[in-house]
């Protein structure tokens, strides 16, 4: 089948001579917004995606600098099947089209004091790597693996595959909530079955991953662990962005049209029900539903006129709480560095001491944690031979820290840059040939995240299920939420399980036939 690219950035299908169906109108061509596309056209409908930049993927966009390739966002695959049934509903299969790597280990995460730790799905290794640390800690990592396990199998199973839309699910599951004491942290669940301040660490910092303080998240996001034991750490050879285009291949095949360079001002809204959008270039688009990707406070807070919000008023989009921001430095080197794993923590001398700073100061510390990606462990074919291609990832606060990124960025970059060199990199500086920063303000500018906050709103209890943005709208009938400032939240198997949801709160295409 052949993919036309017109004038003005407009994937489109080729046309397949089917019936007349009912418009959907699609904003943002993330992996939530790219899933429900595809979930909408197995339905029936005819789907438009409007993408502001110049190519599909949102936060999953991938930047190509002399030869390199670097993905922008996500590049950790923790629930294939979500990926997978995608591929179904359109009747192919994924491996057809995308090929996952396991990640073995998972992550090397190396302490302030040199020391490391590799995480697995492998139980023994697991057992001897906590056993190295600390011995005494075998068997509370025993009890935690256990606890762990079951708030997977309601978190993550059951309420991350149920909509919110009524207080009546919520209620059905506050007796679970409770008997699995939601209210403690997850820092502080961690900690009660941990001694060693290594194993906390190690062992709890996974809702960084969601935008998530471990310091104050629900300890109900220790599921994450668990998912990451039961299907694996993957990686999409080619890249997140071979992702990316499967699944924009999979809408075209479906008749539906990918638009990019396509911003939208407007939600159309007339009797309380979307009817479309309007482009900033004053264009009309009619659709029978909409369905919004884009950052939650902003589509409420800028797309839809202020009548049409009886809940989601600009005083509720400010006093909710968002998550960090994330610096992030992409950089390819002229030399490989063979002993570098996959995925690489670099933590720094403080902990709890940093989060609060991130969190709840809102005070960009001198010191910091890096997260470092080097995909070409995996795939060389992203950098250039005998080359490799890196990110480094530090959470940082979003925009109310009042930081002047454009003033800072550099000093911030080098920073990066000589931490790296001093513990995993050596000889880092004299071999960097591409480099490339992004920081919250880019977030705000280019992807109209609010405050810069790279994962929307932030997942605490309270803003959580019931209490976190609706799959289906209070206020504005036929108007519909997907991705990470969503239920049931961030991270690539949140927003993938988003558009699920959203199957079960769209109207069948029936209705507007």
């Amino acid at each position: 089948m052949t993919r036309p690219i017109d004038h003005d950035g407009e994937l489109r299908s080729v046309a397949r001579g089917a019936g007349p169906a009912p418009h959907a109108v699609v904003i943002g061509s993330g992996f939530g917004g790219l899933a429900a596309a595809i979930r909408l056209g197995a339905r029936g409908y005819r789907v438009t995606v409007l993408e502001r930049l110049d190519a599909p993927g949102g936060r999953a966009y991938a930047h190509r600098i002399d030869g390199f390739t670097f993905d922008a966002g996500p590049t950790i695959v923790t629930a294939p099947f979500l990926f997978e049934e995608l591929w179904t509903l359109c009747g192919k299969r994924m491996e057809d089209h995308v090929e996952l790597r396991a990640m073995d280990p998972f992550y090397r995460i190396r302490f302030d004091d040199g020391s490391i730790f590799d995480t697995t799905d492998d139980p023994e290794f697991m057992r001897r790597e906590v056993a190295r640390l600390s011995p005494g800690d075998v068997e509370g990592y025993e009890r935690l693996l256990e606890a762990s396990r079951d708030r997977y199998s309601f978190g993550f199973e059951v309420l991350g595959n149920t909509p919110f839309s009524s207080f009546a699910a919520m209620a059905k599951a506050l007796p679970k909530l409770a008997m699995f004491r939601s209210d403690r942290s997850v820092h502080k669940m961690v900690s009660s079955y941990l001694k060693d301040p290594r194993l906390r660490t190690a062992l709890g910092f996974h809702p960084l991953f969601i935008g998530g303080n471990p310091l104050t998240i629900t300890s109900m996001y220790t599921l994450i662990s668990s998912l990451e034991r039961k299907w694996g750490v993957h990686f999409a050879m080619g890249g997140t962005g071979a992702l990316v285009k499967g699944l924009a291949d999979l809408i075209l095949g479906q008749g539906s049209t990918i638009r990019c360079n396509a911003t939208v001002a407007e939600i159309i809204i007339e009797k309380g029900v979307a009817k479309g959008v309007r482009l900033e270039s004053g264009e009309v688009i009619r659709a029978q539903l909409v369905v919004s990707n884009a950052d939650v406070a902003h589509t409420y807070g800028r797309m839809i006129a202020p009548k049409w919000r009886k809940r989601w008023t600009d005083r509720k989009i400010e006093k909710t709480a968002y998550s960090m921001g994330v610096f992030v430095w992409y950089f390819g080197t002229n030399r490989r560095f063979d002993d570098v794993k996959h995925h690489t923590i670099v933590l720094g001398p403080r902990y709890e001491g940093l989060l609060t700073d991130i969190f709840k100061n809102k005070y960009l510390s001198s010191d910091f944690s890096l997260y470092l990606h080097r995909p070409t462990a995996t795939d060389p074919s992203l950098a250039p031979p005998g080359c490799d291609a890196f990110y480094a990832l530090s959470p940082v606060p979003h925009l109310d820290s009042g930081t002047d990124w454009e003033a800072t960025a550099e000093t911030y970059r080098a920073a990066v840059e000589a931490r790296l060199e001093e513990t995993v990199l050596p000889g880092l500086k004299g071999s960097v040939v591409a480099s490339h920063v992004t920081h919250p303000l880019d977030f705000q500018n280019r992807l109209l995240a609010h405050k810069g906050a790279a994962f929307g709103s932030e997942p605490l209890l309270l803003q959580s299920a019931w209490w976190r943005t609706h799959n289906k709208s209070e206020d504005i009938e036929n108007l519909f939420f997907v991705g990470a400032g969503t239920h049931p939240g961030a991270g690539l198997p949140g927003v993938l399980a988003s558009a699920r949801i959203l199957e079960k709160e769209m109207p069948h295409a029936e209705v507007f036939r």
